[in-house]
């Protein structure tokens, strides 16, 4: 906590506090304004399913960009160096392509409200109950490090309480959702996705004038090495994949390995195809060709963000005069800094009157767009596919909208709740990958499956995902129980990191759930395939996009954007 309740390492001057109060006034504006467009449950729950490709492209990787994102990605860079690159150029835009031209058909098709709505459809009520309750209680938990990481950017940057900080931002967020449900979230996303370009920039581009461009940057972090990490000080923290080939000469101590199978394969093409924080926003476009462009127009964007997250971690490494340690280090207590502070420090650093207020309200539109992603998408989770089903089967729509806003405001709460468990870990990203080994590994192996083989059962689905969450957890229990023995046979290397871990937990659990899923579902009768038409590859035709050129076809734009990529990774070798 701040020493004092307003203790800060800058001043805001009277501009600065200007454009933070308009931007709150603006978004509870939009809030107020698209209530009377919100009435019904496909109004507020789906906006509708009237946005354009660009819209929805925007709120989909916005949704994503939170406070989470630029915070938690600065960190850990400034832990591992630009190997956390890889969950952008490795761990994201192959599955976003994915997601657009291989799974989003059937999800539209099926006209489901959730990712747990189509596992009721393919799978039957046991799958989609399980998969809804861990997917709540996950939404929750990430809500609450959206609320820890903008609490510790008013703390660091503004001097503010850390529990005042909490609880300001997130009724801010509780009642614009609540009034607008997701159509006031989208456009609130549209806008603070440029907020946190025209913001977020502001420190790589005066980072690097300061260090002598990308050379001198690398020539600074490499005179930093010893000192941050004596018993290694030959750590390479500026090449992504040259030293890979041994856990031990990376600061992540991962083989190469983890991150192709562990975060490409398995982990990254979960959440980005199952998660329904993200998936919501496609689900809202306005007809299929939309639909399908949505995830490779936010896969162009996203390929842009390591320039304005990875960056700064970066220049932290070559310029902070401080040696920045995990969060739960003894040094915390005494007035030490973590990772997790290093990009409020690189602001605080670079950002005078009028620079400070776009780069705070740049933080403050990214904690808010990470914050109304989570409660939106557990509004219709908990309304849709845990309460009428299970709780209140035979209410109208206007009950259901009630229930969504009321459990809008639960949600918050619950979340302010668990903002704290993040202080227990090194870093919010170490934290968040966990969450996702738990929960969304697990589940990318069930819809899959239930996607591209007809023979999968309800019983097979419904085993198969429990099997992969409790190996999940059991794996990170046993790391934590029996550290130095357990790390070795789950990470494959004694030097690993805790992201390491969380990439390999990631692929086993995955293993698992699709070995049980097989072989469950081949020792139980499947369904007639005429049930599975809408549902299944090889039962459904996908509706004609369209006499476009091939320049206007999705396929095309997936393969620019995936050459791209690939010339990324090769530059930064």
């Amino acid at each position: 906590m701040a020493p004092s309740f307003f203790s800060s390492v800058v001043s805001l001057s009277p501009i600065d506090v200007l454009i933070i109060v308009i931007y709150f006034i603006f978004v509870l504006g939009i809030g107020f304004y698209l209530k009377h467009f919100a009435k019904t449950g496909e109004e507020f729950f789906m906006a509708g399913r009237e946005m354009t490709a660009w819209i929805a492209g925007l709120a989909f990787v916005s949704a994503n960009l939170g406070a989470l994102e630029l915070m938690g990605w600065a960190a850990n860079t400034y832990q591992y160096g630009i190997m956390a690159a890889h969950w952008y150029w490795i761990g994201a835009i192959p599955a976003m392509l994915f997601l657009g031209l291989v799974m989003m058909p059937f999800y539209y098709i099926s006209k489901t409200h959730s990712v747990p709505g189509y596992l009721l459809l393919r799978y039957g009520p046991a799958a989609r109950s399980l998969s809804a309750i861990t997917f709540a209680f996950m939404t929750v938990l990430m809500s609450g490090i959206n609320m820890f990481s903008m609490a510790k950017v008013m703390q660091i940057v503004l001097g503010w309480n850390f529990d005042f900080s909490i609880w300001m931002s997130s009724l801010t967020v509780a009642l614009y959702v609540v009034l607008g449900g997701l159509l006031s979230a989208i456009f609130n996303e549209v806008l603070q996705f440029m907020l946190i370009w025209f913001g977020a920039l502001l420190i790589p581009i005066l980072g690097l004038i300061e260090t002598g461009g990308w050379n001198g940057m690398v020539a600074r972090i490499k005179q930093n090495v010893p000192l941050i990490h004596p018993d290694n000080p030959n750590l390479d923290y500026t090449h992504m994949w040259r030293v890979m080939g041994n856990p031990a000469d990376n600061a992540m101590g991962m083989h190469w390995t983890g991150i192709v199978f562990g975060l490409g394969a398995v982990l990254a093409m979960g959440y980005w195809t199952t998660d329904f924080l993200v998936v919501q926003r496609v689900l809202t476009a306005k007809d299929l060709r939309a639909a399908k462009m949505a995830p490779i127009i936010g896969a162009a964007f996203k390929m842009l963000v390591p320039f304005i997250v990875i960056l700064p971690g970066l220049l932290g490494l070559a310029v902070l005069p401080i040696h920045l340690v995990p969060e739960n280090d003894p040094s915390m207590t005494h007035g030490g800094h973590s990772y997790n502070e290093v990009l409020p420090l690189m602001l605080a650093r670079y950002c005078g009157p009028g620079v400070l207020g776009l780069g705070i309200t740049a933080l403050i539109a990214g904690f808010m767009s990470g914050m109304a992603g989570n409660v939106t998408a557990f509004s219709t989770v908990w309304t849709y596919d845990i309460y009428r089903p299970l709780i209140k089967t035979d209410g109208d729509d206007a009950h259901y909208v009630s229930m969504g806003r009321w459990c809008t405001i639960i949600g918050v709460f619950i979340s302010i709740g668990t903002a704290y468990i993040a202080l227990s870990f090194g870093s919010i990203m170490d934290y968040v990958q966990s969450l996702f080994s738990f929960f969304i590994a697990p589940l990318f192996g069930t819809v899959l499956l239930g996607m591209l083989w007809k023979r999968a059962t309800g019983a097979g689905g419904f085993w198969g995902l429990l099997a992969g969450v409790v190996s999940s957890i059991g794996m990170f229990t046993w790391v934590k129980i029996d550290h130095d023995t357990a790390i070795t046979y789950v990470a494959l290397s004694p030097h690993a990191s805790a992201q390491a871990e969380n990439m390999y937990s990631a692929l086993w659990s995955g293993l698992i759930c699709v070995a049980v899923t097989i072989i469950v579902s081949l020792a139980t009768k499947a369904r007639p395939e005429e049930e599975l038409v809408g549902l299944v590859r090889g039962c459904t035709e996908i509706p004609p996009e369209g006499d476009y050129p091939l320049i206007h076809r999705p396929i095309f734009w997936g393969g620019i954007i995936l050459i791209i990529c690939v010339i990324l990774n090769l530059i930064f070798w």
